[in-house]
């Protein structure tokens, strides 16, 4: 019997990067998601970070299901907050750079969920979530960081890449490598193997 096709729901590098260097091959299959509102909606109704997290994995898992029969199509999503505040991916680098300013000298959240659907059913969901305290630099380090990464701090919520330069923006990383990264991979890959990607 022949191993699933496994689908990821997502345009985010970073993710399929994860998936393929664990061995597991999958394919890219981006949604169309109107994250903004499934956010104002859960800001309008005082739902934590972690069901906004959920619900979005689960609409862009079930947005791609219907064109992928059969395969385990796995929806990502990951939630920035701090004091309150949700953060959303920046839009350019003057948006990039006010966003660390807010985050610099405070800890914030990364909630991180993973929600796998066949056919349209979900059959497994995982959220989880680190926390990390940005060091109080300078001003003169953020612009000198920001030249060095580029367009980098553009793909994720925080504007910044752990796995990179963006280590040196951190005094304290408390929860799981992965999650930070975007996606709860060990309990992912260990549902995958149980239904036949991967070994057991």
């Amino acid at each position: 019997m022949s191993a699933p096709v496994l689908v990821l729901a997502s345009g985010s590098r970073t993710r399929a990067a994860m998936l393929e260097q664990a061995g597991v091959g999958a394919i890219l299959d981006k949604p169309l998601v109107d994250e903004d509102e499934v956010k104002a909606a859960g800001r309008a109704e005082g739902v934590p970070a972690e069901a906004v997290a959920e619900a979005l994995a689960e609409l862009k898992a079930q947005r791609i299901t219907r064109r992928h029969p059969g395969a385990l199509v796995v929806g990502a999503d990951q939630m920035l907050e701090c004091e309150g505040r949700w953060f959303d991916k920046p839009a350019d680098r003057a948006a990039a750079r006010a966003q660390l300013l807010d985050l610099r000298g405070k800890t914030h959240r990364l909630v991180s969920c993973a929600v796998v659907v066949r056919d349209g059913e979900r059959m497994w969901h995982k959220v989880d979530s680190a926390r990390l305290t940005m060091r109080n630099f300078s001003e003169s380090f953020l612009d000198d960081y920001l030249d060095r990464v580029g367009d980098d701090v553009l793909h994720s919520v925080g504007a910044y890449q752990l796995e990179g330069l963006g280590a040196q923006l951190f005094q304290r990383v408390e929860g799981d490598f992965f999650t930070i990264l975007g996606l709860p991979l060990l309990p992912l890959l260990g549902f995958l193997r149980v239904h036949g990607v991967g070994r057991e």
